[in-house]
């Protein structure tokens, strides 16, 4: 990895070395990468083993809703899938979260008591980021407040490309902090950073920061997650549980809308980080368009025949 990585965590005391630091990272192979990502891709899983992966691939996903008509009530039929994805099966496993906005966190938890689903809350001026420091926190305050399992913070791109990573770390820590015990989740917003080099430095900034899990996308700008940027950040948190000792999850959201992309995911997650990761204590899916094909072809597997898209409720 180099002398760069090696640096303690500890000594990252300053801009300067912050800087200094991010900078000394290795370049990313950019043909090395998506040729990777490309290959990984072609790997072929059939009957049990398909099976397996149908069924892992839903419990991680994150099923979501990020509309400015949002209302109560439609949070409480998602939450009503997320708990029992098929209810004319009762073997599916459930979703690992509902993602919604902060308003609507406490409805979403009272929907959710005793189903072991989690609740997770966009915050921090979503999707731009956009907003003083003291907004951001107020904002994650409330969700944790109202019972929130996990919070949804989006990066200042507009910081990170110019090159003020400082005030990204200070604004990270500070939401970490007010997240307490509550998990955070980073969203880097990828297809704004540009480089697969700057999307291993904003990994790396992020974890330093307290980051419990690193998010390619907000869902709102293309592109959106892709598989070599994922296989980017996923390498950044096996290098970085390799330094520190501490392990650090990975979301990729937006653009994955089947089970053939679902499993793409899941083969690189196990390639590249391990298959430490390939939970979803560790690994999510910002999708909630693929959760009916994912059940789709679980009914195909099972039953033999392929129920239509019509067999269950549109998210």
């Amino acid at each position: 990895m180099g002398d760069a990585v090696s640096v303690s965590t500890e000594t990252l005391t300053g801009a300067a070395e912050l800087r200094r630091f991010l900078h000394g990272l290795p370049g990313v192979d950019q043909v090395g990468a998506e040729e990777r990502a490309a290959r990984l891709a072609t790997r072929s899983i059939k009957t049990s083993a398909k099976a397996y992966a149908i069924d892992l691939a839903i419990s991680m996903v994150d099923l979501t809703t990020l509309e400015g008509a949002d209302t109560p009530g439609k949070v409480r039929a998602l939450c009503a899938k997320a708990a029992h994805p098929d209810p004319a099966d009762a073997s599916v496993p459930k979703v690992a979260a509902i993602c919604v906005y902060s308003d609507l966190v406490a409805e979403a938890v009272r929907a959710l008591e005793g189903t072991g689903v989690g609740v997770a809350s966009v915050a921090t001026a979503f999707p731009s980021g956009r907003a003083p420091l003291e907004a951001k926190l107020a904002d994650t305050r409330r969700a944790v407040a109202d019972g929130a399992s996990e919070i949804d913070m989006v990066i200042d791109r507009g910081a990170f490309l110019s090159g003020d990573f400082q005030k990204v770390f200070e604004e990270i820590a500070a939401i970490k902090a007010e997240c307490g015990e509550v998990h955070l989740k980073v969203i880097l917003e990828t297809g704004e950073l540009v480089t697969y080099d700057n999307v291993r430095r904003a990994s790396w900034l992020a974890m330093l920061a307290g980051a419990d899990f690193i998010k390619t996308s907000t869902g709102k700008v293309s592109p959106a997650a892709t598989l070599p940027v994922t296989l980017v950040m996923l390498e950044a948190v096996r290098d970085f549980r390799a330094r520190t000792g501490r392990q650090v999850g990975v979301k990729p959201a937006g653009g994955i809308r089947t089970t053939k992309d679902a499993i793409k995911y899941l083969v690189l997650v196990n390639e590249t980080a391990g298959p430490d990761w390939l939970s979803p204590e560790w690994f999510r899916l910002g999708a909630s368009s693929v959760l009916n094909d994912l059940l789709m072809q679980r009914r195909k597997l099972t039953t033999g025949v392929y129920a239509g898209p019509d067999y269950f409720t549109l998210d």
